[in-house]
């Protein structure tokens, strides 16, 4: 499985930053990272200095979340919805974007289902509960 340290998710979305920004191709996940970075312009400064985004790390983010936190989950959820794992969750985020009409605003909604789960399977101990999550966002999905 593969567990990428902070330096390597920051050093992953700038270099993804850079070559946009040059026009130089990219592989399949670079690009889905490219279009999420699209939607964020508030964090193009951030990923554009790789050197800054590495010495930045363990330093208090003033409470704001980190676009690079941020990011990954996008991707997550991207790729989630592309396996539909945990089972449902693709349906759940389609609803959750035809209510909102918007993927974008779906994502954002989606991300606090996902930090939820992965929360309390850290303060329980216990594997996450992909269930859970999915319920979560069906719940969004289907609110009045």
């Amino acid at each position: 499985m593969f567990n990428p340290s902070k330096a390597d998710v920051r050093g992953f979305f700038c270099a993804v930053y850079a070559k946009a920004q040059a026009g130089q191709p990219m592989e399949a996940i670079e690009t889905i990272a490219s279009l999420w970075i699209d939607e964020h312009p508030e964090y193009h400064a951030e990923l554009a200095n790789v050197e800054v985004a590495l010495a930045a790390i363990g330093q208090a983010e003033d409470r704001q979340t980190s676009c690079f936190l941020h990011l990954s989950m996008h991707l997550s959820i991207t790729e989630q919805c592309s396996i539909d794992q945990p089972r449902g969750i693709r349906q759940a985020v389609e609803l959750l974007t035809h209510r909102l009409d918007s993927l974008h605003d779906a994502h954002h909604v989606a991300m606090e289902c996902l930090g939820q789960m992965i929360w309390d399977s850290q303060r329980n101990g216990q594997p996450p509960d992909g269930n859970t999550y999915v319920a979560c966002v069906q719940r969004q999905a289907t609110r009045d």
